[in-house]
Formats: structure tokens, C-alpha cells, sequence
């Protein structure tokens, strides 16, 4: 055996010769000049040393991208790709400029061109660099100008919207800049999604699945899409909104040192993305479509989205369904009509709805030099103008220019107290200032008219309140400040047999109210609730409370507040939140509760950050007081109380993660020895509605239980039941549990950061043998909460579970311009409208 050549150790030649296989990793400044390249292995560093250019693989080392990471982040977090549907095979790639002004990828080994930048233009020294900003662009040696590049990663970015990207459309180049998602984590060639700026009629966001459209920011007001409000108070970037006769496109830019970029994943998700340097950890949290509601054209034409209705679709006032039967069943594509067809011949007015998602403004025009009164009239005079509002709404506070709709209205959603205003056109008996008697009249007459009825409805006003004060002072009714006399309408409004007694309960003035919650200010919201917005407040000695606002919009009213009241006032455990007051005073009707700052459930368990400070321990702490909760409204308490509504966003978690249950808006009591009853219209929350309550509309204290099946395996698995993907079925979190559980492997459903939990144990494999119990098809074959509280506590035998309800595979129904039913499995944390096959 040779042991060495030329007197050379063969050992060491091989190592020579490993080492000249493996690539060397250098780096060079940010400039590239036609007599330098850049070999696999060596990179390109930005001035700043905040971004990297080089060569890369995904999964499959033999697979090579030329691609721009992030130099400062501990992983490798890629932003930009070029040959994203050629890779590379193996080493061989080098990046190269080229006269007249080329920016070249190729295999120096076939000595084949993979990828290429466009540019008709050539300059005498062209160089590719590297910008702080992450943008590689092609330029002549001496020029700096953005507008003399030659050629601009930025013109074509691949699945990241970084700061400084103009994302939209040059009308002088033809050029139009969007975003599209990788196929997958593993491969950067083009996904099914994409996100871009349409420019067809007023300029709007859209997220495309192929050509179905999924999503729709709504258009520019001057202040932000009015679709996302929630990034008007930002104080980590800024963005703007460009339109003239050039281009049209959106913006953003960092106004810290803090690192951010917005991504289009895979399965479609806006993300927003920040570095957090402490636990050196990218922060994540959706942009885009976050409920149910941001589906595209969920409710049809003339539909209004509300996530925090039971029903999530309603038709706007003054409209109805176009289908009653297919609405009652919740299928709400085919929208609402008119209650009164429009006649322009005659004459048709406008109608005022607030706080609103605008609608696709697809067939729209729009004048940025006239205001509000002057649209009313240019649309007036159109028939086939169905709507106006104001283009920009942050013009000195006020309101200028004019966007005009026409065509059906669809793709809304309300958004209480941040949504905007439209005018709808509406026959004239159903407008605003529709007078029977002045309809078609002269001016002089009308005039007359106006000043009769005036005056006549002045003395009407007046001889009823000389009547209601007569009577008053007839019953000897205990005075009272005016601010009370709501109140007391309220108690006089229980005339159920149950209810007679006033309540116990102290009334807020309005005041007070508006004082504690800076008069309902957005930076004091908390979250939007089954009845409205939910405010933080501080009361004049400190105390801070939760102050629930009944939405003018909402389809609850005031049976269900009067329900909410009534229940919680007469019920206390320490698992419920407590209500501290309510206030009856103009149009509010408003409950003040105790302050939870933990916010909810859904808070923690469905957030990759936030779960991570949840163990064992305290998901076991939370699930039992959960349970004993629910037991003291079946059994316990004075009323026997079907929740109806029970899910994550409806336990609230106080400063000690004790779990307390809210919102009973939609709650019924029972007396006597009743266990169930039967309704016509179901409410509650898909994902946890139980099968005979969704189905036949048969509610009882099962229907609760299996609510509470479905929390628990959300809390143990740390995913949501609605939206439940998995690559191998299509069954939800529920089918993917008892799946597991059959095959003896119910320990891969717990989330993996609970694994790591010191205080793990078997009791986790417990809890999920329990929720199994809890969501079993047949309610009979469910435990009562006094059962589950005991298995939870008590080691010994469990029952084995049987097949669960609404487990089988399902179908999701995209309600959309393009799409029609197909079989799919949805992805989103959002709730989506689904058709569930029950196994017979």
C-alpha cells in the first residue's frame, strides 16, 4: 500500500485536495465590476453590513440559489431570490456584469446562462452593488441616482415587500411591481399566491390564490387602506400612497434601527415581520386577511361582514336577501337586494351607513378637487352611480375629493370604530330626508311645508312630554337625576316572571364613562366583542375596567344586553368575570366589567410567541377552571345557564392566569328539571358548536361540553379547529386528534413546546383522552362538567372514546368573482365558511 508520493503523506494530499472541493467562503465590498465575479462560497456585503449576497439551498444542498439575506440576523433569513425557478446544480454558479449593462448568472461548468437581469440601456462602467436598503441594482460606476439604474432587484421582488419597495404600477414603463410566495419552505420557484396593487378603477390591495381572488385591503383614504386600520398608529414605520398621471404605488419606510419586512407565505398569509434583538427571535403577526370576515365577497352584494355576530353575514338596512332560504342556511354568496327597487326617473336619494370596509371599487371613478356635496350631486345625476364617499379623510381632519361607485356594491365588513362612511343610492321613500309631502313639490311650497310640519312636530314633542310628566307625578314615582332615568327603564323592561326584581347592580353615567375610555379613543381598544368594541378604562379612583360597547351595527340588541345582564349580575364564581355595572343613556347601551390584563385564551394559545409562556401547569390550571366554571352554570348557580357561545376569545385571563368566562349575550337559563330545548335560529361560533345544535338546532348542557372538548384540544395542541390543516387528510383539529388517539399516538397532537415543560406528565395525555370524551358525536355519550371536573382531578379509568362529531373530511367554500366549491383544506387562523359532512 502507497503511503506516500514523492516523499508527500498521501494523507495530507487528500486533504489538500478536500479543501479545494469545498467552496471557499469569502466576501467582497457591495460594488461588482466587469472584471470581478462571484463564485459559490464568496458573497457581497452591503455598505452597512446589513444585508448578503450570495449563493444558497433552501432543503436540497445539490440545488443552488443566487439569492440576498439579512447579514445581521442570527438565521439565514433569505429576502430576495433570482434564478427562483432554475436552481443551479450543485456549485457551479457565478454572478458576473457584462457590457453594455447585464447583471449574468451562469454555470461556468456547460458554461450555460441561468438568469439575467433586463435592461435595454447601456452605459460605458456598469457595476452591480448591493444598497443598504437590501436592493441590488446595475448602474454606471458614477451615478447614484435611483432613477438612472439600469436594472433594480426592487422592480422584482419575489415572495418579501421590503422598505423602499414601491409596490404598484409605472404607467411610463409599463413596469408593475407585486409579490408572489415561494411554492413552498423549501422551494422559491413561484407559489399559487399573490399580492399586488390593482389599478382598475380607484387603487385597492388584492391576494390572488391563482386568479381567485381571496383577500381586498379596500382603497387609500389618505390615512391607510381602509381595510386595515389597525395600521394607521404604527410607531415603528410610516407608509405612503402615490397616485398621479406616472405611477401609482404604496410604500413604507423604517423609523427605527428596528429590522422589519412584510412576506407573502406559501399558504398565503400576510405576515409582518419583526427582529427582536434580545431574544434574537423574528416576531410575526398577520397584516392581511385576519377573520373570517376578510374573505373576499363572503356576504355577496350589498352584504355586511360582522366577526362579531353569531351570523357573521347581514344584509345593510334597507336591503334583504336575495335568496331567503339559501341565507337562512348560511349561504350568503348570492348578497341582498333593494327592499325597494330604484326608480332615477323619479327620483332616488342616499342612505348614510358608517363604519365600513368600502367596497371593491373595481368600477369606480374618482375627482380629488371637489368635496363631499358636489359627489352627492355628480352621482345624483348619474343612474348608474350607486354610491359616493370621500376620497381622503385625513385632509385637516376633514374630509375632500370624491370616489364613486358603480355597479353592485360588494366585499364590506364592519369595522365600528374605525370604518368610514358611504352614501348608497336608495329609492326615494327609503332615503334620509324623504318627505311624502315635499316629494315633487316646488321650492316656495316646499319651504311652506317644511316650516308646518316643523312646527307641528315642535307641539306633538310637546304635549307628550306635558303627558309623560302627568303621569309620572300621578304614579309618585321617586325623582330622579336625569342621567338615572335609563336605568330605570331597563329594570321596568323585565317584566319576565324570572326578572321582576330590580338588579342589584350600580349605573354608570355616560360621563363617567366616556372620561374613564377618553372617549372611546382607539388606543384604549382591547378587541371587538359578540356585541361591539371593548375599551380599557380607568375610573376617577383608579380602577380599571372593561368597557363593553354595544355596536350601533350589531346584530345583538337590546334583548341580548338585557340577557347579559341579567345573567351575570346573578352569578358569581370566581371562573366568571365579573360585572361591576352598566349604563343605558342616549343610543349606548355599555357593560363595565372587571379588567382583564391577560386579554383571552386565543391571546396566548394560538400566538408562536406568546404560547411559549404558557407550561404545563398553567394550560392544566386554565382548562380545570374552565371546567369548574362551566359546572357552576350547569349546576351550581341559581339559573341553570347554557353558555351557547363558548371558545378561546370568550375566557378571559386575569394578572394570575385564572381563567373567567365572558360574554353571555347569547346565554339561556333554565328552571326546573330542563336539560335542553330546540331553536330556530343557532347561534354561537363555528369550530365549537356541537352537531345536533348545528344541524337540528337542539341545544343543552351537552352543547356546552362539547364546546368545551374543542377548547381543550386547542389549548393541548395549540391550534385552532376551524382552519386545522394537515398534509396527510383533510379532517380537522378534532378528526386529526381522534385520528391520532386510534393509533395509539396522541401524544403527537401536543404542541412541542409543551413536551419541553419540565411539569409535563401523563396528565396531559389524560386531558386529551377527556376533550375526546367532551366532543363525542352523540350527546348523550358526552360527560356532564361535574364528570369532566372529576376525571380532570382523579387519576383511574376513563371510558374509551367514541367517534366525534364534525370530524370527516370537509369541503371550504370560498365565496369569490372566480371560484366555485371545490374540496380543499384551508390553512388560515382565521373562520371561513364550511360544509361539514357528517359520517351516517
Amino acid at each position: 500500500m502507497k503511503t506516500s508520493v514523492n516523499g508527500i503523506p498521501m494523507l495530507f494530499l487528500l486533504l489538500i485536495l478536500l479543501l479545494r472541493l469545498i467552496p471557499k467562503i469569502t466576501s467582497v465590498n457591495d460594488t461588482l465590476t466587469t472584471t470581478q465575479s462571484i463564485k459559490d462560497g464568496e458573497t457581497m456585503i452591503s455598505a452597512d453590513g446589513s444585508f448578503e449576497l450570495g449563493f444558497f439551498s433552501p432543503s436540497n444542498p445539490s440545488k443552488r440559489y443566487l439569492g440576498i439575506w439579512y447579514k445581521k440576523t442570527s438565521n439565514q433569513t433569505v429576502v430576495w431570490v433570482a434564478n427562483r425557478e432554475v436552481p443551479l446544480i450543485n456549485t457551479s454558479g457565478v454572478l458576473e456584469v457584462i457590457k453594455p449593462g447585464l447583471l449574468v448568472l451562469r454555470s461556468y461548468t456547460n458554461n450555460i446562462i441561468i438568469w439575467s437581469s433586463n435592461s435595454s440601456a447601456s452605459v460605458p462602467n456598469p457595476v452591480a452593488q448591493l444598497l443598504e436598503t437590501g436592493n441590488l441594482v446595475v448602474k454606471d460606476a458614477h451615478q447614484d441616482n435611483p432613477e438612472m439604474f439600469l436594472w433594480q432587484s426592487f422592480d422584482y421582488p419575489t415572495d418579501t415587500f421590503l422598505p423602499g419597495m414601491k409596490l404598484g404600477s409605472n404607467f411610463a414603463t409599463g413596469l408593475e411591481v407585486y409579490i408572489s410566495s415561494w411554492k413552498s419552505n423549501e422551494d422559491p420557484a413561484p407559489g399559487e399566491y399573490t399580492y399586488y396593487l390593482d389599478t382598475n378603477g380607484y387603487p385597492q390591495g388584492f391576494l390572488k390564490n391563482g386568479s381567485v381572488l381571496v383577500y381586498r385591503t379596500g382603497p387609500w383614504n389618505g390615512l391607510e387602506f381602509s381595510g386595515i386600520p389597525s395600521l394607521r398608529i404604527n410607531p415603528i414605520f410610516s407608509y405612503e400612497f402615490v397616485i398621479n398621471n406616472t405611477e401609482i404605488y404604496y410604500t413604507y419606510k423604517q423609523l427605527t434601527s428596528t429590522i422589519i419586512k412584510f412576506t407573502l407565505s406559501p399558504i398565503g398569509a400576510g405576515q409582518c415581520w419583526i427582529w427582536e434583538n434580545q431574544s434574537m427571535n423574528w416576531l410575526v403577526y398577520p397584516c392581511l386577511s385576519t377573520d373570517n370576515c376578510d374573505r373576499y365577497g363572503l356576504c355577496g352584494e350589498y352584504g355586511s361582514c360582522n366577526i362579531g355576530n353569531s351570523a357573521t353575514c347581514g344584509c345593510l338596512d334597507k336591503f334583504s336577501p336575495k335568496y331567503p332560504d339559501k341565507w337562512a342556511n348560511g349561504d350568503w354568496s348570492n348578497g341582498c337586494i333593494r327592499r325597494v327597487s330604484l326608480d332615477c326617473r323619479r327620483g332616488d336619494g342616499f342612505v348614510k351607513y358608517s363604519g365600513l370596509k368600502l367596497p371593491d371599487t373595481y368600477n369606480s371613478s374618482y375627482n380629488s378637487s371637489i368635496y363631499l356635496e358636489e359627489c352627492r350631486r355628480v352621482c345624483l345625476k348619474n343612474c348608474s352611480c350607486t354610491a359616493y364617499s370621500s376620497l381622503d379623510i385625513s385632509i385637516g381632519g376633514g374630509e375632500s375629493g370624491c370616489l364613486l361607485w358603480f355597479g353592485d356594491l360588494i366585499d364590506m365588513k364592519v369595522i365600528s370604530d374605525a370604518g368610514q362612511d358611504i352614501y348608497i343610492r336608495m329609492a326615494s321613500s327609503e332615503s334620509e330626508n324623504f318627505t311624502p309631502f315635499l316629494h315633487g313639490s316646488d321650492g316656495k311650497k316646499g319651504k311652506l311645508l317644511v316650516i308646518i310640519l316643523t312646527l307641528l312636530l315642535v307641539m306633538l314633542l310637546s304635549a307628550l312630554g306635558f303627558m309623560f310628566y302627568l303621569q309620572r307625578r300621578k304614579k309618585k314615582l321617586p325623582k330622579q337625576k336625569k342621567e338615572e332615568m335609563p336605568g330605570q327603564i331597563l329594570n321596568m323592561a323585565y317584566t319576565d316572571n324570572h326578572h321582576k326584581k330590580e338588579l342589584d347592580l350600580p349605573l354608570f353615567q355616560l360621563s363617567r364613562i366616556i372620561k374613564a375610555t377618553n372617549n372611546f379613543s382607539f388606543d384604549k381598544k382591547l378587541g371587538e366583542g359578540g356585541f361591539g368594541p371593548v375599551y380599557k378604562g380607568v375610573l376617577e379612583e383608579g380602577q380599571e375596567v372593561a368597557v363593553k360597547r354595544l355596536s350601533e351595527y350589531s346584530k345583538q340588541g337590546f334583548v341580548e344586553f338585557k340577557n347579559e345582564v341579567i345573567c351575570i349580575a346573578k352569578l358569581q364564581h370566581r371562573n366568571l368575570v365579573k360585572l361591576l355595572g352598566y349604563c343605558i343613556e342616549r343610543k349606548e347601551k355599555i357593560l363595565i366589567y372587571e379588567y382583564m390584563p391577560n386579554k383571552s385564551l386565543d391571546f396566548f394559545i394560538f400566538d408562536q410567541t406568546r404560547k411559549k409562556s404558557l407550561d404545563w401547569l398553567t394550560c392544566f390550571h386554565i382548562i380545570q377552571g374552565v371546567a369548574r366554571g362551566l359546572l357552576y352554570l350547569h349546576q351550581d348557580s341559581r339559573l341553570r345557564i347554557i353558555h351557547r357561545d363558548l371558545k378561546a376569545s370568550n375566557i378571559l385571563l386575569d394578572a394570575d392566569m385564572n381563567p373567567k368566562i365572558s360574554d353571555f349575550g347569547t346565554a339561556r337559563s333554565f328552571g326546573g328539571n330542563e336539560t335542553e330545548a330546540n331553536t330556530s335560529q343557532v347561534v354561537g361560533t363555528h369550530g365549537y358548536i356541537s352537531p345536533e345544535y348545528a344541524v337540528d338546532g337542539l341545544f343543552s348542557i351537552k352543547s356546552d361540553v362539547f364546546s368545551f372538548g374543542v377548547i381543550l384540544l386547542e389549548i393541548v395542541s395549540g391550534k385552532r379547529n376551524r382552519g386545522f390543516s394537515h398534509h396527510g387528510h383533510n379532517h380537522n383539529l378534532i378528526g386529526h386528534a381522534w385520528k391520532l388517539y386510534k393509533e395509539g399516538r396522541a401524544v403527537e397532537i401536543v404542541d412541542c413546546h409543551l413536551l419541553g415543560s419540565p411539569s409535563y406528565s401523563l396528565d396531559v395525555l389524560r386531558a386529551i383522552h377527556v376533550g375526546l370524551l367532551c366532543v363525542q358525536k352523540c350527546p348523550e355519550d358526552r360527560p356532564n362538567m361535574s364528570s369532566v371536573v372529576f376525571m380532570l382531578g382523579n387519576e383511574g379509568h376513563l371510558p374509551e372514546a367514541k367517534q366525534p362529531g364534525f370530524f370527516t373530511e370537509r369541503y371550504v367554500v370560498l365565496n369569490d368573482k372566480n371560484s366555485s366549491n371545490t374540496p380543499a383544506s384551508s390553512s388560515s387562523n382565521g373562520e371561513i365558511t364550511i360544509t361539514l359532512l357528517e359520517a351516517r
